[in-house]
């Protein structure tokens, strides 16, 4: 899969935080009936094992792994069977060891510059981080017009409420939110939250179809 095709799977892919991996599999199992594509950050220690655990066990799920800050990340993230990586920001180095790495990668814009540097990078798919710091649903309408070829998959700050609208842009085939996994609700395994949360994207999906037919 192309980064492009990940980015289309779903119209939201939940943003995953987890400090025991053995939290990953009964959270994926909850998540994946309507939701396949999963983005474990790697902001704890248990990430890769909990990716590991996931990809092991969970077959529909198209795992990848957020918080690639580093070139050595895609080395560890591949060893663990990852389909796909995201970043929050942008650097040459992370350009290199993705396209050295095969792994599909979605690296992190906030500025017009920074969109230029990926562009000339050959990504033409950016996460926009933080989304509601960096202007929200406007920023997202400025950037259509000098970037009309730039899909954008906005995260940080976005909501079960706040989704439909950024879904709404042309620009936007999904968005990235951990609304649908709370912390408070993973750290006490009520993974039927997760599942309840899981329903609030369903908007979301109704939206994003009737963008596809269009």
């Amino acid at each position: 899969m192309t980064i492009g095709d990940v980015l289309k799977v779903g119209p939201v892919i939940p943003v995953i935080v987890l400090t025991d991996a053995t939290q990953a599999v009964p959270l994926a199992r909850a998540l994946i009936d309507g939701i396949r594509v999963l983005e474990v950050t790697l902001r704890t220690p248990a990430a890769l094992d909990a990716v590991r655990r996931i990809v092991g066990e969970v077959a529909e799920a198209i795992v990848g792994v957020g918080t690639i800050t580093r070139p050595q990340d895609f080395g560890a993230a591949g060893a663990a069977g990852v389909r796909f990586g995201v970043s929050p920001g942008f650097s040459p180095e992370l350009a290199k060891a993705a396209g050295d790495s095969g792994l599909p990668f979605l690296p992190g814009v906030m500025t017009p510059s920074d969109v230029i540097a990926a562009l000339y990078a050959g990504f033409d798919a950016m996460k926009l981080f933080p989304a509601q710091q960096a202007g929200g649903v406007g920023m997202l309408k400025a950037l259509a017009g000098p970037f009309p070829a730039v899909k954008f998959c906005p995260t940080g700050g976005v909501t079960a409420a706040t989704a439909p609208g950024y879904l709404a842009l042309p620009n936007v085939p999904c968005v990235g939110g951990s609304w649908l996994t709370p912390s408070e609700a993973v750290e006490r395994k009520d993974w039927l939250r997760s599942r309840r949360s899981r329903a609030k994207r369903r908007p979301c999906a109704r939206l994003a179809d009737r963008k596809l037919r269009d």
